[in-house]
């Protein structure tokens, strides 16, 4: 069986990929937290629908990596539409109550992994 996390990070990805806005801003909590290349911080599921309609991405998964009950790093291969070939990203998801209450877009694995255990840490000291 899977755990909420993976559901809810399975949903994220259904939902993105599809290109379903209304199934995107129920995939998110609100606020969602962002980071990607353009920046970062907290935005309402509405804005991240938008942003699923205007940069027509599409993630998928390859690589699964659990830090914690709440977050995980997914290896991802991102295609938009001008692009001639995917690019390899990884993500921070964390999820509470079966959506996604952040996503932080990294360049590559090593950089999400190290960003997920310091957020970790830092909530195991809290």
């Amino acid at each position: 069986m899977e755990s909420n996390l993976e559901e809810a990070i399975n949903e994220w990805h259904a939902s993105v990929n599809t290109g379903d806005l209304q199934r995107s801003a129920q995939a998110v909590g609100d606020p969602v937290v962002v980071l990607g290349p353009k920046g970062a911080g907290p935005i309402t599921p509405a804005q991240f629908a938008e942003w699923v309609q205007r940069s027509r991405i599409k993630l998928i998964p390859r690589s699964w990596h659990p830090v914690s009950e709440r977050l995980m790093v997914v290896e991802q291969d991102a295609t938009w539409p001008e692009s001639t070939e995917a690019a390899r990203v990884a993500t921070v998801f964390r999820a509470s109550a079966g959506k996604i209450t952040a996503a932080l877009r990294l360049p590559d694995l090593k950089a999400a992994l190290e960003l997920a255990y310091i957020c970790r840490e830092m909530a195991a000291t809290e």
